[in-house]
C-alpha cells in the first residue's frame, strides 16, 4: 500500500494506537505528518501505521478541520 497524502492508516503504535488518522503531508522514506479525530497533528513513523485501502480526496497539508470534515464525509469518524 502507497503511503500518500490522504491515505487512510491506522496507527499501531503510541498512546494512540488503534485510531484511524489520514496521512496530511509526506516528508521523506520515513516520516509522514498525520492528523484525525483524536489524533494530534504530529510526525510519524511509517512503521507504526498500518494503511487501510482507503483513500480521502485531501490536499497536502490539509487543516485539522478539513482532515475531520473528510473523515465525517466518508462515514470513518
Amino acid at each position: 500500500m502507497v503511503m500518500e497524502v490522504g491515505r487512510v492508516c491506522i496507527k499501531i503504535a503510541g498512546h494512540e494506537a488503534g485510531r484511524r488518522c489520514v496521512i496530511v503531508e509526506k516528508l521523506d522514506d520515513t516520516f509522514v505528518v498525520v492528523a484525525g479525530v483524536g489524533v494530534k497533528r504530529r510526525r510519524c513513523n511509517i512503521a507504526h501505521l498500518e494503511p487501510t485501502e482507503k483513500k480521502l480526496e485531501i490536499q497536502k497539508g490539509a487543516s485539522d478541520e478539513e482532515v475531520k470534515r473528510a473523515l465525517e464525509a466518508a462515514g470513518l469518524s
